[in-house]
């Protein structure tokens, strides 16, 4: 946009005036105003004359704040008094969230402010100096330290750990890592400078044997291998399978409907068993071990049905496993209101009120009925029909009254039993009654399960089981 307001970004270096590039020095001697983000720099002291935003450090409660504020003066000291040439530590285009924050401002992105940043030297040049290491070649992952538990979650390194500066955030870093790794880590702290100190510690040492500061990094060469490494090899396994294996080429959603309902079964059957072991008292230890690791075994089974079919999205080109993982993480979030907001929920009772009003409102529903299989077994949806029903407020009868429907509808069915054999079900000889009064019984006792904190689909699956098992026995 013609005429528009100028604002040239430049980098002070990662260390002292000496790595201050020539182009730098260029865009400071002719812009009419300069601002530093920070005079705590070693180069700071060669820009003579700039002014600092130090001062919003003092004022604002966090560093986002602290950035946002300084993106706005330096537009409206651009608007008000012409170009501006801004300098901040290091590289503009390295870890430097004011930068950031200036390329997405309203009057920028509309062409009202014109950005321009412009190549520095940057604190990952030093570091990999000192380390002896190619970041291409080592495929080395860069993160922030105070989002480490996030960034570096699932990595096994090696990485390099960016703005170490307290004992505080080196603390947080440790503690988000289960199992410390076996291997030392390195600290970098004021490369390029006169008190340069490249050292090894122990990771527990990392937050206490040092004081750090906003010049200090950490090199990381391999982290404890966490779950998510192993959930990245399993995404790499079903792909390679989907290249190279003429059955799982052949799979699609619909095909594989079967066999993600058939490892469900068999999850819930392993429950049953390691349930059943803990609960016995003269089980040993090495049965309760087997029904463990049978329950893990499952678990896996039904784990690759969920990455298949992402695998398959993905390949259509309509959703890939990560958007998986993070619609389920979005989701929860935000029907946790009492544990990530400001909601309150004493019993688990409010947290199913909760759950079913925010489901309601995120999906549109006129009931909370809505979205419930039609094709889940008989037994299941009675079942879940009768927590839906609860969880709005409804009132249902109580174990007692359940408990008497049942033998009511029992004893109807005795009574009514008698010339009942070869009757058909179009009301021929009352065997509609009697399909009503088996539909009665078989209700109430999921509502008798219900309130016994029992699963009926489960409980008569484990029964079934048992019974097979005697059948067998027989012949």
């Amino acid at each position: 946009m013609a005429g528009a307001a100028r604002i040239d970004v430049v980098g002070l270096g990662p260390a002292g005036s000496d790595l201050i590039t020539a182009g730098t020095l260029a865009v400071l001697a002719e812009a009419p105003q300069v601002f530093l983000r920070t005079g705590r720099h070693p180069a700071a002291s060669a820009v003579e004359g700039a002014r600092t935003f130090d001062h919003h450090y003092e004022s604002a409660d966090t560093f986002e704040d602290v950035y946002r504020t300084i993106v706005a003066d330096l537009v409206d000291a651009a608007l008000a008094g012409g170009p501006v040439a801004y300098a901040v530590p290091g590289s503009p285009t390295v870890a430097e969230r004011t930068v950031v924050l200036l390329a997405g401002d309203p009057r920028v992105v509309s062409g009202e402010v014109t950005v321009v940043v412009h190549p520095s030297v940057s604190f990952l040049d030093l570091a990999f100096a000192r380390l002896g290491v190619d970041p291409v070649d080592a495929a080395v992952r860069i993160v922030d330290a105070e989002r480490f538990a996030v960034d570096a979650a699932g990595e096994r390194g090696p990485l390099l750990v960016a703005q170490c500066w307290s004992r505080q955030v080196l603390s947080e870093v440790k503690l988000s890592v289960e199992t410390a790794p076996d291997a030392p880590v390195t600290v970098l702290h004021h490369l390029g400078l006169a008190d340069e100190r490249v050292t090894e510690v122990a990771w527990d040492d990392m937050d206490r044997s040092f004081e750090p500061d906003h010049l200090t990094s950490l090199w990381v060469p391999r982290l404890a291998a966490p779950v998510a490494a192993e959930l990245v090899s399993l995404d790499e396994l079903v792909h390679t399978l989907r290249e190279r294996c003429p059955w799982d080429q052949r799979q699609t959603h619909a095909s594989l409907g079967r066999h993600l309902l058939e490892e469900s079964y068999e999850v819930l059957e392993a429950i049953d068993a390691v349930a059943a072991a803990d609960a016995s008292d003269v089980t040993p230890d090495e049965d309760v071990d087997d029904a463990v690791a049978h329950l893990e075994e499952e678990l896996g089974d039904l784990l690759f049905q969920v990455y298949f079919h992402a695998t398959l999205a993905a390949e259509e080109g309509r959703f890939t496993l990560a958007d998986v993982a993070r619609g389920v993480n979005d989701k929860l979030v935000a029907r946790h209101p009492h544990v990530f907001g400001d909601v309150s929920a004493e019993t688990a009772d409010d947290v199913a009120a909760n759950w079913e009003a925010i489901k309601k409102v995120e999906k549109g529903r006129a009931s909370v009925t809505e979205g419930i299989p039609a094709a889940l077994p008989a037994l299941a949806l009675a079942a879940k029909l009768q927590r839906k029903a609860t969880a709005i407020g409804m009132v249902l009868p109580g174990l007692a009254d359940e408990a008497v429907r049942v033998a009511d509808a029992a004893a109807r069915l005795a009574d009514d039993g008698a010339g009942a054999v070869g009757a058909v079900a179009d009301g021929q000889g009352g065997a509609r009654d009697r399909a009503d009064a088996v539909g009665d019984l078989l209700f109430a006792a999921v509502a008798v399960a219900r309130a016994l904190g029992v699963d009926p689909e489960t409980a008569l699956l484990s029964r079934s089981v048992a019974f097979r098992s005697e059948v067998e026995a027989r012949g």
